[in-house]
């Protein structure tokens, strides 16, 4: 993921050194990394090769990253801790941090132009599907959502649905599909792994909301009970645990039946069990 950055910074004599060590800072911190996995995983299901996906994975990774550093800005989240590391905005400053994070969500669309392993018509169709789901009809729009449910006094579990499918599920969305398009996936792969990619994000921001409750700082690497501190509507207190443990069991099961489209699927039916399992 960083040799991304480092290219950049060869091609510049800008005196820059600061706005890259805080995108670095944020992009090495660790993570899952769950999404360049998808992209990854359903390029290869897909007939494709690591090196088409290379471009798409590493622009997903910058996407998200991104987000994170706004999401822990006191303007957003306030949190102080991110992936067991110090959040951008603690260890550059706040200026510092804002102007890594535009840099990282605008960086991967050059990435992907100018990849060699993809056709132009793969260039586009990855480069729209990206700017669809990280903009207001997807994790930008969800964000929001989110931000307004904390001064709203009653939130319903459909409402919470669709900022959650915006803020958390587009870029899984995009992710299985953006991997699907690297390999050359047909339509229908495409639109079962957009299908996977929905289920997937919904049933794993239930599992956050239930860990932020029961889990501890040293197991997730951030602060928890951010989200009763900052007044957040969440699965856990719109539906309670257990209901809320329930539909993400509901939500795994309708993922694996996505997959049935697919041949070699066994790592991705261990992943989307695994994302489960995280809240025992």
């Amino acid at each position: 993921m960083l040799r991304c950055v480092a290219q950049m910074q060869e091609e510049t004599d800008m005196p820059l050194d600061m706005l890259y060590d805080a995108m670095r800072h944020s992009l090495s911190a660790g993570g899952k990394r769950i999404r360049p996995v998808l992209i990854y995983e359903f390029c290869r299901i897909c007939g494709g090769t690591m090196e088409q996906a290379d471009a798409a994975a590493c622009a997903m990774e910058m996407t998200h990253t991104s987000s994170l550093i706004f999401d822990d800005l006191p303007a957003m989240d306030n949190d102080d801790m991110r992936r067991g590391k110090p959040s951008c905005h603690k260890a550059f400053g706040e200026a510092a941090a804002i102007l890594a994070g535009d840099a990282l969500i605008v960086a991967p669309f050059r990435i992907l132009a100018n990849h060699p392993a993809l056709t132009l018509a793969q260039k586009i169709e990855l480069i729209s599907v990206l700017s669809e789901r990280e903009g207001a009809n997807g994790m930008i729009g969800g964000q929001l959502m989110d931000m307004q449910f904390e001064t709203q006094e009653q939130v319903t579990a459909d409402q919470l649905e669709t900022m959650c499918l915006g803020k958390t599920g587009a870029l899984m969305e995009a992710s299985c599909k953006m991997g699907c398009i690297c390999g050359g996936g047909t339509p229908e792969q495409q639109q079962a792994a957009a299908a996977y990619g929905r289920a997937v994000g919904l049933a794993f921001q239930m599992i956050d909301d239930i860990l932020d409750v029961t889990s501890t700082a040293e197991l997730l690497g951030k602060p928890i009970g951010s989200d009763a501190q900052e007044d957040k509507k969440t699965f856990v207190t719109v539906l309670g645990i257990e209901e809320a443990q329930k539909c993400a069991q509901e939500l795994t099961s309708y993922a694996h039946a996505q997959l049935d489209v697919f041949e070699n699927t066994e790592f991705l039916h261990a992943l989307t069990d695994a994302l489960l399992v995280r809240v025992q």
